[in-house]
């Protein structure tokens, strides 16, 4: 038998500071909840906790080598929350339902997470203690839910809501991402092609013109001069080769856009302008507004204090417009003003978005109300992406068509000219 001091709440929601017999961490979590506690923390006394720790910590040691680099993805990490979810619904133990599930999992970073949360877990942590020491899996979001649910005694309902929350945010993002795709594409393949012909088929072309020595089209000649710039060739030779930077500049366009990211305020500028574009900068807002209000609307109902979930929204948000926003908010709540005040100020929201909120601010249901706001906006952003598609088809129709049609315009007009001349001298 071992002794293991432990905190738990009781059914009042009082704080309970104890320790209790048991053989292992489970039997202890048995007796506790036996008692009608609820534990939230439980440690070993003794020799045995330091050595369950010391065997932790080298299997997190070899573990962590097999991790690999980057991050779990949110469709592994969705799946993950929504069965923890459900075992946790059907009544298994934490530790229990964790073993399952990393033996469930293929081998990658999430099944070595799961292992360490576990050893964690059974050295005496919290379930939300144990998440967050892995930033790479779980963010400050989901350590806050996790935290909330272990405190109301509602485990497995929160992370019911955070699998809802993931699903619905995953279901957003590939709203947008799939609308950009077509034209993404279609735009790529033109490039290419008008650039072939550029680089290829106008240079022949250029021999043809000047085998018959004749004066050429404005049309002509710019569409040679073009070309020449493509290739290099001519009066531009020994300069950059025109298809090179054709090449390189989306490439050097996304670093100078990565390395902007870097500070904060390069953050801002960025993210400043893509709103500005059009209709996509209308959605790319839409998409913010409908994530942080969903955001702080799921953490505000699962418990979570308003400035706290403020934080937690505004480091979690994908735009640093609105994360400046939400800071200035933090701010005025602290000082005593109300959320939609500074909010409307701030000039980041439409004011349908402002006035909902104060709503929920004057009935108390403003993890309701913001929630709402999310289910509308996300509406909004499906109609604005197909809106999106359906004008872009017609657009790159019809530049595609002026630049194909200037090609040919320009490549046959000397030789109509020609054939013409021929002609008349024949006659």
């Amino acid at each position: 038998m071992a002794i293991f001091t432990f905190e738990a709440m009781n059914a009042a929601g009082q704080e309970i500071k104890d320790e209790i017999d048991a053989t292992n961490t489970e039997e202890a979590i048995g007796k506790i909840r036996q008692l009608g506690y609820f534990p939230t923390k439980i440690k070993e006394k003794g020799a045995k906790k330091r050595e369950v720790q010391a065997g932790a910590g080298r299997r997190r040691k070899k573990a962590a080598g097999a991790g690999g680099f980057g991050r779990v993805s949110q469709k592994q990490l969705t799946a993950f929350t929504r069965q923890l979810s459900t075992l946790q619904d059907a009544g298994l133990p934490i530790l229990r339902s964790l073993h399952i599930l990393e033996q469930q999992q293929k081998p990658g970073l999430l099944r070595v997470v799961i292992r360490q949360v576990g050893e964690d877990v059974e050295g005496g942590s919290t379930l939300s203690e144990a998440m967050s020491k892995h930033p790479r899996a779980f963010d400050r979001l989901y350590v806050n839910m996790v935290q909330a649910g272990e405190a109301g005694g509602v485990l497995d309902v929160i992370l019911n809501r955070l699998a809802d929350f993931m699903e619905k945010a995953q279901k957003l993002k590939r709203r947008v991402v799939g609308a950009m795709i077509y034209p993404c594409v279609v735009i790529s393949f033109a490039i290419m092609i008008v650039t072939g012909i550029m680089y290829f088929v106008v240079p022949k072309f250029k021999d043809i013109f000047a085998d018959f020595d004749a004066e050429l089209p404005a049309m002509t000649t710019l569409l040679i001069s073009m070309s020449d710039w493509m290739a290099g060739r001519g009066s531009h030779a020994g300069g950059v080769p025109g298809i090179l930077i054709v090449l390189i500049s989306p490439v050097v366009l996304f670093l100078i856009v990565k390395l902007t990211r870097q500070s904060q305020m390069g953050r801002f500028i960025v993210d400043t302008i893509k709103l500005k574009i059009p209709i996509l900068g209308q959605i790319l807002g839409k998409t913010s507004v409908a994530r942080f209000t969903r955001t702080l609307g799921v953490l505000i109902n699962a418990g979570v204090p308003i400035l706290e979930a403020i934080n937690i929204t505004k480091e979690t948000s994908s735009n640093e417009v609105y994360s400046a926003a939400l800071g200035r908010v933090h701010d005025a709540i602290r000082e005593g003003d109300s959320f939609a005040n500074p909010l409307r100020q701030a000039k980041v929201c439409d004011s349908i978005v402002t006035n909902m909120i104060d709503v929920g601010e004057e009935t108390g249901d403003l993890d309701k109300m913001l929630v709402k706001i999310a289910d509308n906006y996300d509406d909004e952003v499906d109609v604005l992406v197909a809106g999106l598609v359906s004008l872009l088809e017609p657009i790159m129709v019809v530049v595609l068509g002026v630049i194909v049609g200037f090609i040919v315009i320009a490549l046959f007009l000397p030789l109509v000219s020609l054939i013409n001349s021929v002609s008349g001298g024949g006659g």
